[in-house]
């Protein structure tokens, strides 16, 4: 199962992303998560606390491409 995310995960859409996540959370499972942060532009510190969050309860796969990116995910990942 993949949530892919875009843009800013800032002010609202941290809600949004919370929402979301509370949705999907029940769904997973047995089924690992990836999280495609590839199109993700900015990431304030609510936005990172609920990615941390998502991951430490799902050990989602976080998946990055740009240098930017990938110190987004290693942030999360150093949580």
């Amino acid at each position: 199962m993949g949530l892919v995310l875009e843009g800013r995960i800032a002010g609202p859409w941290v809600e949004e992303l919370e929402r979301v996540w509370v949705e999907t959370a029940p769904r997973l499972g047995s089924r690992k998560l990836s999280i495609d942060l590839r199109n993700v532009t900015y990431a304030d510190s609510g936005g990172k606390r609920v990615l941390r969050d998502i991951f430490s309860q799902s050990g989602a796969e976080l998946v990055a491409n740009s240098l930017g990116i990938q110190d987004l995910a290693g942030e999360v990942l150093r949580s």
